[in-house]
């Protein structure tokens, strides 16, 4: 009975020392690898609309219906193509009076409608803001300069970020005194989404055409990678 209890234990023995061996991590160097790419982008997206206050819902409404068309007929004949504008926000609320003691009586109605514009050629942007403005649009919002090809330029922010992670681990191995190896795993980490880095609108009252700054955008990429190492020969 002792002969085979010693048996059993020599056979888990035999049995753990494999699975020792493979949950052991080879040796390696971890490293981080960043690149960016600064481009000028080449389209914008334009937020502007028509608010209209009228004493009555209905004289709100079809004031800022009649705003609108004038806007949209506008920017198609700017060029602009019917599948590159669209409603954004449309809404119409009540204004009370102000600073009354008790329930505030509803005093007018203001309606608006917002529209979204993309513009595919950025040089266009500043005559775009003119047109809403003198078509009469009274509320110009946010501009986001876009760049339309960031896959391509992110891929080539990838190549350059392996690269950077390779030089890193070279300056390690070579510190260290080993020979860098093969990757053992690559991981990019975040969306690699472009970063906005500077562009903006300035508008004074949009008397003359608007001064707008497209700046430029900032593609960053960083990837983690662990590279095997192995002792110099």
């Amino acid at each position: 009975m002792k002969h085979s209890f010693a048996v059993v234990l020599a056979a888990a023995a035999l049995l753990a020392a494999p699975a020792l061996a493979q949950t052991a991590l080879p040796a390696a160097i971890s490293v981080t690898g960043e690149a960016t790419v600064s481009v000028p982008p080449d389209q914008a997206q334009i937020d502007g609309g028509v608010t209209s206050d009228a004493k009555t819902a209905r004289e709100a409404s079809d004031a800022n219906n009649a705003a609108m068309g004038k806007v949209l007929l506008a920017l198609k004949g700017a060029g602009i193509d019917e599948k590159d504008y669209q409603t954004s926000r449309l809404s119409l609320q009540p204004q009370y009076a102000p600073n009354r003691s008790g329930p505030s009586p509803v005093v007018g109605y203001r309606a608006s409608n917002r529209v979204t514009v993309r513009i595919r050629d950025v040089t266009k942007v500043a005559n775009i803001i003119d047109v809403l403005v003198g078509a009469g649009a009274n509320d110009i919002g946010g501009i986001n300069f876009v760049v339309s090809q960031a896959s391509k330029l992110l891929d080539d922010a990838r190549e350059k970020a392996i690269a950077d992670a390779r030089r890193k681990a070279e300056i390690y191995a070579k510190a260290a005194g080993v020979t860098l190896g093969e990757p053992l795993s690559i991981s990019e980490e975040g969306s690699g989404a472009p970063m906005f880095r500077s562009g903006k609108m300035v508008a004074g009252g949009m008397a003359a055409a608007a001064p707008v700054a497209q700046g430029e955008e900032t593609l960053s990429v960083t990837v983690s990678v662990s590279w095997a190492i192995k002792a110099k020969e």
